[in-house]
């Protein structure tokens, strides 16, 4: 009964055109949009949460078996470049990567030509400038390495 008394009250209203105002101009949809769109009242939670979300690697301690032969693979290498030293030989490094925000990492493989084994830094150092730390490198693959080994 209370909603009809009600709306007999605007009876004669209720069914007008929508008024169009003559001085201001109608808002585009997508500014009447931007009106109710949500506010973002905690500003940077959504980029935490995928930074919580993103996965990392653990870093991999070798075994004794590993790294001797990664060491073996090292010294084909330095070889190889000294006995040719004009040519630079070609390989592939998997690298442990760390990740700046957060524990772990990556491994990522890298392929380049060898420009120069340095053994100061503990690196090797492609010609493209890349510099890969021996105690990051897993594996170690390439021409240089084949037939050379037991």
């Amino acid at each position: 009964m209370n909603q009809e008394k009600e709306q007999g009250k605007y009876e004669d209203i209720l069914y007008l055109p929508h008024p169009v105002s003559r001085r201001h101009p109608q808002m585009s949809l997508s500014d009447r949009a931007a009106q109710f769109a949500p506010f973002a009242a905690l500003t940077g939670h959504d980029e935490a949460v995928k930074e919580t979300a993103r996965l990392t690697d653990s870093y991999i301690e070798l075994e004794e078996g590993q790294k001797e032969r990664l060491d073996q693979r090292l010294s084909l290498l330095i070889k190889a470049m000294g006995e040719n030293p004009g040519q630079e030989p070609i390989i592939t490094v998997t690298c442990f990567h760390p990740d700046e925000k957060k524990d772990g990492g990556t491994y990522v493989p890298v392929c380049g030509r060898v420009k120069k084994v340095d053994g100061y830094r503990r690196e090797i150092v492609l010609k493209d400038g890349t510099a890969l730390p021996m105690d990051n490198i897993i594996a170690m693959e390439g021409d240089v390495f084949r037939g050379a080994e037991d």
